[in-house]
C-alpha cells in the first residue's frame, strides 16, 4: 500500500510541472513560432516614454542655456532634469515647446533641435542622452534577476550576460530567449544559441531599451521531485516505524 502511495506521488510530480518548477517564466507552447533573426540597428532610435537629458550650448563652448538644470553648467551634472518623450512622440522643452522627436536617432534629434534653436541662439550646440534605457535579465529559471542600464555606446547580449556573472551549470546557453516590444500587444520573441561559435554572429546582437532576456535552465526533475516528496517520505517512514513498534 505504501509503495503505491509513493508511486502516485512521484507520478504526480512528473505531471505537474508547476509544482516542480514554480519559478519558471515566459513559458511558450510546444509549437510556438519564434520571430526570425533581424540584424540590430547600429544607432538607437528615440521612442515614446524615453527620458532624455538635453543640453544646449554654443559651438565654441560659451554657456547660453542648460535646459537640464536652468543653472550654471557643472561638469558633475547635478540636479539634472529629465524630459519625457510622451506617448505620441512629442517632448516638451523650454523655448520650443513640444517637438516631435520619436523615431529619430540621437544624432538626427540633436540636428533637429539645433536647427530650431538657431532661431533664438547663435550657433547652438545640442547634446542628447537617453537616461532610462534598461535591460532585464532572468536566469536560473527566474530565481535570479538583474536590471542593467544600457550605456550610450550600446550593449550587446554577450556583454549583458557577462555583466550579470555569466551562465551557471543550470543555464542553457543554447536556449536564450529575447522578448522585445509591447508586452500587451504581441511582443516579438527570439531564441538565441551561444553554445557554438558559428552561432555568435546572430546571437551577439545589440540590445534595445526594455528588452527581456530569459536564459532557460536545466529542469533537474530528479532532485526537485526528491525535494518535494522528501517530507512525505519522512512522514511515511515515521508512520511505518511507529506501526512496527506498536505491533511488537
Amino acid at each position: 500500500m505504501y509503495k503505491w502511495l509513493i508511486y502516485i506521488i512521484i507520478i504526480a510530480g512528473f505531471i505537474s510541472c508547476k509544482v516542480i518548477r514554480p519559478n519558471e517564466m515566459f513559458k511558450t507552447d510546444k509549437n510556438f513560432e519564434f520571430s526570425e533573426f533581424k540584424p540590430s540597428e547600429k544607432e538607437y532610435k528615440i521612442k515614446p516614454f524615453d527620458k532624455l537629458n538635453i543640453r544646449v550650448t554654443t559651438n565654441d563652448g560659451f554657456k547660453l542655456i542648460d535646459i537640464s538644470s536652468n543653472t550654471n553648467y557643472q561638469q558633475n551634472n547635478r540636479n539634472i532634469i529629465e524630459y519625457l518623450v510622451e506617448f505620441d512622440g512629442l517632448v516638451k522643452v523650454p523655448t520650443l515647446g513640444r517637438i516631435y522627436i520619436s523615431s529619430f536617432t540621437i544624432r538626427e534629434a540633436e540636428k533637429i533641435l539645433e536647427e530650431k534653436y538657431s532661431k533664438y541662439f547663435q550657433n547652438p550646440f545640442v547634446q542628447i542622452s537617453v537616461t532610462n534605457r534598461k535591460v532585464f535579465i532572468f536566469k536560473d529559471g527566474g530565481a535570479t534577476g538583474s536590471v542593467i542600464n544600457i550605456p550610450e555606446e550600446n550593449l550587446t547580449l554577450i556583454e549583458a550576460l557577462a555583466q550579470t556573472g555569466g551562465l551557471s551549470d543550470n543555464n542553457k546557453s543554447f536556449k536564450i530567449r529575447l522578448i522585445r516590444g509591447d508586452l500587451n500587444n504581441n511582443p516579438q520573441v527570439y531564441i538565441y544559441n551561444i553554445y557554438n561559435l558559428k552561432d555568435l554572429q546572430k546571437a551577439n546582437l545589440i540590445l534595445q531599451a526594455n528588452d527581456i532576456l530569459y536564459v532557460e535552465t536545466r529542469p533537474r526533475y530528479a532532485s526537485r521531485i526528491l525535494g518535494e516528496i522528501g517530507p512525505y517520505l519522512n512522514l511515511i517512514s515515521t508512520v511505518i516505524l511507529v506501526i512496527g513498534i506498536l505491533s511488537l
